[in-house]
């Protein structure tokens, strides 16, 4: 939900009641900052949003993307003749239309570092514009080369955010906070890979923005999702670190620190996997809240009301009421 406020923040109050009902979001669930949209959810408001206002990254920077601009900027990538080349043409195209920053990329030994260098004479770039940025950098290059690229490090010149862990959702590798730069790495041998797309293949690629640019698919296999795809298949029972780290083959230490290095712990996975399976079948289904309960691994009801609030902020029975 932060990061669908984020997208609404600029938005006319009028039209975010109507926007949301149009993607399926309740209105009532904007003031929840723990509940959950699917990713189709958000990207159908990103879209109408992006509509509505003429903007492709809409009220996030001071000047806006007319719409078709990432169409023009993938068009002049196309027939790059390898990605280091297409990420040069990326920064320079950005740098004709915005304010706010620089991006710039470049080799550092084995590693290809893309930052954003601010503008100290323009306007301040905010959290989610500095979020979508790379997210769009990594999207369409991944997309270039016809292949999602692992991250080694996302950095980001501000604090660690009360909901850093919805991050693993966004960034396929770990991310570190507090840091002096915003940037993202990745192995220096993918700037040397030819440009697989071609103008045919364009169309699929903006008809679906920004979700396949925006969301990390479990198949991308960062330990803590593997972690959570495990316990999805044990509900209702909820089995211990020492069997999951034995199932997964890693020993209960080195299953943590690989945790901890996603920004994340075992505890923190299992309360976000029961979250969001007990907000989907509120919102979806009319099955009893003692049944959801139960196959989310709490044998007791009145356990299940007490984390839920906590988790949501709300009871079960009135999140249901406003979805």
């Amino acid at each position: 939900m932060s990061l669908v406020n984020g997208v609404l923040a600029r938005a006319d109050p009028a039209a975010v009641q109507r926007l949301a009902g149009q993607s399926g979001i309740p209105y009532e669930l904007l003031h929840e900052p723990g509940s959950r949209v699917t990713q189709e959810q958000f990207s159908t408001l990103y879209r109408l949003l992006a509509s509505e206002l003429d903007d492709e990254m809409p009220g996030i920077f001071s000047r806006p993307l007319r719409n078709g601009t990432l169409k023009y900027l993938c068009l002049s990538l196309l027939d790059a003749p390898r990605l280091e080349v297409a990420m040069h043409r990326f920064g320079q195209f950005l740098h004709l239309i915005l304010e706010e920053f620089r991006l710039e990329s470049r080799r550092d030994g084995a590693v290809c570092r893309v930052e954003l260098v601010p503008n100290p004479d323009g306007p301040a770039l905010n959290v989610l514009g500095r979020e979508l940025m790379l997210k769009l950098a990594h999207g369409v290059a991944s997309w270039l080369v016809g292949q999602k690229i692992p991250l080694l490090e996302v950095e980001f010149d501000f604090p660690r955010p009360p909901r850093a862990s919805d991050y693993l959702y966004l960034f396929p590798g770990p991310v570190q906070f507090g840091r002096e730069r915003t940037s993202m790495s990745f192995d220096a041998t993918y700037l040397d890979m030819t440009i697989r797309r071609h103008k045919a293949d364009l169309k699929r690629f903006l008809a679906r923005a920004p979700e396949d640019w925006i969301f990390v698919s479990f198949a991308e296999q960062l330990v803590s999702h593997r972690v959570r795809q495990y316990l999805a298949g044990c509900l209702p029972t909820i089995p211990t670190i020492e069997v999951v780290a034995q199932d997964l083959h890693f020993s209960v230490r080195t299953l943590c620190r690989r945790l901890s290095a996603e920004g994340t712990t075992f505890q923190a996975i299992k309360d976000e996997l029961r979250r969001d399976l007990a907000i989907q079948r509120l919102m979806r289904s009319s099955d009893a809240i003692g049944a959801i309960a139960y196959d989310v691994g709490f044998d007791d009801p009145t356990a299940f009301h007490r984390a839920f609030r906590h988790w949501t902020g709300s009871t079960p029975q009135a999140y249901r009421k406003m979805a």
